[in-house]
């Protein structure tokens, strides 16, 4: 899904908001989901999971073109864990098309 989809089903959900205020709320969570994280913070939305940043170290790797050693310097990664609720949820799923 993407956001356009995303901000289509709430609008169509709840027709008492505008795609627009709806959009505008979307934007809203996303990039206050984004600060938080670029601060070094940690979000947690119960039922779906917690979103942190975490350092990878640097380290030497290789130009898979030249073979060259090249240095890549430390970055901070984005890391996802779902929640249980989300986790049982897609494994239900599953199930369910398998069966069927």
């Amino acid at each position: 899904m993407i956001r356009s989809e995303l901000i289509s089903r709430l609008a169509d959900k709840h027709p008492q908001l505008t795609a627009s205020d709806v959009g505008l709320v979307v934007k809203t969570v996303i990039d206050s989901i984004g600060n938080h994280l670029v601060k070094g913070g940690r979000v947690e939305i119960r039922g779906v999971g917690s979103f942190s940043a975490r350092t990878r170290p640097p380290r030497l790797g290789h130009d898979p073109r030249t073979g060259e050693k090249i240095h890549v310097p430390e970055k901070r990664v984005l890391y996802f864990r779902p929640g249980i609720e989300l986790r049982e949820r897609v494994n239900v799923e599953q199930v369910n098309k398998e069966t069927d």
